[in-house]
């Protein structure tokens, strides 16, 4: 037996859109299987190979390398009709989407799952959480309830329509009764659903077994977070979070690989901080350097174009997220971002009533009130998109990289420099 090769995580740092597409690309072509094992297709990775830009939702990024195989795994909500409008798309751009594995544990999204989530959104008002109305969190409800629906049931009718028969009890009660709603009938679900089955039925498998066999035969697997560690359903910024695990223990309980088989956490952070959705914020600008950030970083949602609310970079965040998820390795993406100013601002601690804090605050009610206690580095003029090396860069921007990276609790591995594909600067090989 050839020596077993450890698992790596890739997981956001902040609260998602750091660009881990970018960080599963530099790994690219040295990964047998890259897994999705969180979330649905309510994120997307931008990925640009030469003058091809790709939005992926619901696959994950190693779908785009060649012979590498893409796995969706149990962790992870299926909206069935956007799984195979995305294997269209690509494929019709000439991606061979023939390798993907999807688990037969896996929950699907059903059409009363998306009708709930829409409506139970506009009902909260005010208290709305921000989600992108795709039936996320309901299906992760009702797996929860277990009343969710496994992929593995499309393929069985009878036990299918026994199951939606039992959730639509309910969900008819609630969708009529409170929401005013037309109900949904039994067979317009079933039929919704195994008009995917044929289609769908040469992909499934035990993903579990397939990723352990393939450790054994020490080949590499990469885990790829959906979300972030600040949107994280137990250690996120709790109610404005997702509804799954994007931390790495998430990775373990959404693949069925043990804990004891990853070594390496690559940790996601931007050179700033970003956020989509409603939820506390306290490096948020809403000022003129928040809009300079957001369009020369072009902060506009990938699956949903909303402009992402944006500010300077939080080095308490990049902590809780380096201990929470063991992080190895972080890549810091978007340095370009920050050429051009006088000067960029670091929080290093909160002010939370008066009393310095220099970890996350215990309650989110003093996040919330969180004023960032800043320390000013001085910027840089020059154009670094052409960087190689570290040293290539200006002398402030490196100063700006080591100040971050002894502030961020791990080691700054590489740096994003620019959007193009191969505009990294590889400080630490990550694999």
């Amino acid at each position: 037996m050839s020596e077993q090769m450890p698992a790596i995580a890739i997981i956001g740092a902040q609260w998602g859109d750091e660009g881990k597409g970018k960080a599963t690309d530099l790994l690219g072509n040295r990964v047998d299987y890259v897994v999705k094992f969180n979330g649905g297709n309510n994120a997307g990775h931008t990925v640009v190979i030469g003058d091809q830009k790709y939005a992926l939702h619901l696959l994950p990024s190693g779908i785009l390398t060649p012979g590498c195989t893409p796995v969706i795994g149990n962790g992870v909500v299926v909206d069935l009709a956007v799984l195979f409008e995305e294997i269209d798309g690509l494929e019709a751009r000439g991606v061979d989407t023939s390798l993907l594995k999807v688990s037969a544990n896996a929950h699907v999204i059903a059409d009363y799952n998306r009708s709930l989530d829409k409506v139970t959104e506009r009902f909260l008002g005010s208290r709305r959480i921000g989600t992108t109305g795709r039936g996320i969190g309901p299906t992760y409800a009702d797996k929860m309830n277990r009343v969710g629906i496994p992929i593995q049931d499309i393929f069985d009718e009878k036990i299918l329509t026994q199951k939606v028969e039992g959730v639509l009890e309910l969900k008819n009660q609630i969708l009529t009764k409170i929401y005013n709603r037309r109900s949904a009938t039994v067979e317009q679900t079933v039929e919704e659903l195994l008009a995917f089955a044929e289609r769908l039925h040469p992909m499934v498998c035990d993903t579990g077994l397939l990723l352990n066999q393939a450790l054994d035969r020490g080949e590499t697997v990469l885990l790829e977070a959906g979300q972030a560690t600040l949107l994280d359903v137990d250690h996120g910024t709790y109610p404005f979070v997702t509804s799954s695990s994007a931390t790495a223990g998430g990775a373990c309980t959404g693949s069925g690989i043990p804990p004891m088989r990853m070594d390496q956490v690559i940790g996601i952070v931007k050179a700033y901080t970003t956020r989509v959705g409603e939820g506390p914020f306290p490096t948020e600008l809403s000022d003129d350097f928040g809009e300079h950030l957001r369009k020369v970083g072009a902060e506009y949602g990938t699956t949903t174009g909303r402009p992402r609310r944006c500010g300077w970079y939080d080095s308490v965040i990049a902590r809780y997220a380096a201990r929470v998820n063991g992080v190895t390795d972080f890549v810091l993406t978007k340095l370009d971002v920050l050429t051009g100013l006088e000067k960029v601002p670091v929080c290093v601690a909160y002010d939370v009533n008066g009393v310095r804090h220099d970890e996350m605050p215990v309650n989110q009610s003093d996040f919330h009130h969180a004023v960032p206690i800043y320390e000013d580095f001085p910027g840089w003029w020059e154009d670094i998109s052409a960087a190689k090396t570290f040293e290539d860069l200006p002398k402030n921007a490196k100063d700006y990289v080591l100040a971050v990276e002894k502030m961020s609790g791990a080691r700054i591995s590489a740096i994003g420099v620019g959007p193009d594909r191969d505009a990294t600067i590889v400080v630490h090989e990550l694999i």
